[in-house]
């Protein structure tokens, strides 16, 4: 009992300890948390008050600098303001002086003006005067010529009306003495000014050319080995001969010329197919219709081929570039085309060089002077395939292949159908008349050409004063020999213009035509 009583007194002792360490650990914890909250709080409180003082300057420093900004930005405004206030008493002080300037002008130009209205008073009171005095000295010489009419009607057997024609006649042949000198002279001056430079332009254009004179017709001669090939063409009942004019499209003439058979027919690409198929077939021996078409097949192949070629070698030659294929192809045609017998390719080819000689002078684009005289023909390829005139067909083709504009008006204004609207087009018009009219060139049919010669001769004979006129140089030039007893040299120079116009209106030619009046005096004597 006594031991579990004492068991029981120490265990409640133990309890007692327990819950007086208890009691004590947690009043010594409640002692130390409330200390630590204290210093916490007071360092809580210092730190508010270092942050609360670290934004108070803070705020001072951003107040500072804000107000160093708004001094810098006022003083900034400030200077702007002063600057354009500066710019504009310039300008003010500048326009003071321009209407000070033009104040002054004013003043100028009035009394300017003041002094020439008093110089016209004077001159208009010095006329009126004159006027007066013009008008006596005119009553004066009415009077005077009223009674030397009088005087002269009294002595002679003309009438005033008789003596007025004269007197007219004779004032009238004076001035057109006086109008000859000073045309003589005016055309001296401009001779020495311009003909040098023109000459030596046109000479040097042409002399460059050396194109070859070629003359075609419209029929072709194939030479045979002999006669008896003649009956081998015509065939059995003519079916050789019916054959190959179907094929080609161009007529035969087989007649008793020996050695020779005669191709007729206004295409010359066709005709020239039929003279080399001909030229095949006879040297081959075998002709019949299957072979003629197989024949006359190759041969246009063979040309059409030689149109592309020769087009592209004369652009070439020309050294023109960018002119479209169906363009080359058609100058090619033109190798086979002939104008006045003058072939058509050749022509557009010199003329081209022409135009570029001319223009290299002139200081003009070269290449597109050629290319204007090249393409000035071009509506000639087609113009026997289609209607209208060869100008019209090459406009179209210009437009079509997208042409330069000057190349188009060259081409519409080469025979005068168009204005030249610029310089290409008129060195075109030179270059094509230089081309058609130089010696060579082209045949004219007889009648015609003996006829202009005669008609040249009449227009000349037909003035006054003329002994004899004489066509030269082909038609180029008339001589007119006048008597030098019935006009004088300033008469001869109205004399050459006169004729020059009457031939421009009654005569049609190629070109231009010189003409040259002789007037000399010859005295002959003999010592015996």
């Amino acid at each position: 009992m006594d031991t579990f009583s004492s068991i029981q007194i120490n265990f409640f002792a133990l309890i007692l300890v327990i819950v007086v360490c208890l009691a004590g650990g947690y009043g010594i914890g409640y002692f130390l948390r409330k200390k630590l909250a204290d210093l916490q709080i007071k360092e809580s409180e210092q730190l508010g008050k270092k942050i609360i003082a670290e934004a108070e300057r803070e705020s001072e420093n951003i107040a500072k600098a804000a107000m160093m900004e708004v001094k810098e930005e006022k003083l900034t405004l400030r200077l702007e303001f002063e600057k354009e206030v500066g710019q504009k008493r310039d300008q003010l002080r500048q326009q003071e002086n321009s209407l000070q300037q033009k104040q002054n002008d004013h003043q100028r130009v009035a009394e300017i003006t003041r002094k020439s209205e008093k110089e016209l008073e004077i001159k208009q009171s010095e006329f009126i005067l004159k006027d007066e005095q013009l008008h006596l000295k005119t009553s004066e010489y009415e009077d005077l010529v009223k009674k030397e009419l009088a005087k002269l009607e009294a002595i002679s057997s003309y009438t005033a009306a008789e003596a007025r024609e004269e007197i007219k006649n004779r004032v009238v042949e004076s001035a057109r003495l006086e109008a000859a000198k000073e045309i003589r002279k005016l055309e001296s001056t401009a001779k020495i000014e311009a003909d040098d430079r023109a000459r030596n332009l046109i000479t040097m254009a042409v002399q460059r050319i050396a194109s070859d004179h070629i003359a075609e017709t419209t029929v072709s001669v194939v030479e045979l080995p002999n006669d008896e090939i003649k009956g081998r063409i015509i065939g059995r009942e003519g079916r050789n001969i019916r054959a190959l004019e179907h094929c080609t499209g161009i007529d035969l003439i087989i007649d008793d010329t020996p050695g020779a058979v005669v191709l007729s027919g206004f295409d010359p690409i066709r005709r020239e197919v039929a003279r080399r198929a001909l030229q095949r077939l006879t040297q081959d021996g075998r002709i019949h219709p299957g072979r003629i078409e197989e024949v006359v097949s190759k041969c246009k192949k063979e040309i059409n081929i030689e149109i592309r070629e020769e087009g592209e070698r004369a652009v070439m030659d020309l050294g023109i570039e960018g002119i479209h294929p169906d363009i080359v192809k058609m100058l090619g045609r033109l190798k086979y085309r002939t104008s006045y017998t003058q072939n058509v390719l050749e022509h557009v080819k010199e003329v081209a060089w022409i135009c570029g000689h001319m223009a290299a002078e002139l200081g003009l684009d070269v290449n597109l002077a050629k290319r204007s005289g090249l393409l000035h023909d071009i509506g000639k390829a087609i113009d026997r395939q289609t209607d209208g005139t060869h100008t019209q067909l090459g406009i179209e083709i210009g437009e079509k292949y997208k042409e330069h504009e000057f190349v188009i008006n060259s081409i519409a204004s080469h025979h005068e159908d168009e204005e030249p609207t610029s310089p290409y087009a008129v060195l075109v018009s030179a270059g094509d008349t230089i081309s058609a009219s130089r010696p060579g060139a082209r045949r004219e049919i007889m009648e015609t050409y003996v006829k202009r010669m005669g008609q040249l001769e009449e227009i000349g004979d037909s003035f006054k004063g003329v002994e004899k006129t004489y066509a030269i140089q082909a038609g180029k030039e008339i001589r007119i020999i006048v008597l030098p007893e019935g006009i004088t040299d300033d008469n001869a120079c109205l004399l050459a213009k006169d004729v020059a116009q009457r031939i421009e209106k009654e005569v049609t030619y190629p070109g231009e035509i010189k003409i040259t009046v002789v007037r000399e005096s010859r005295y002959t004597e003999y010592a015996r």
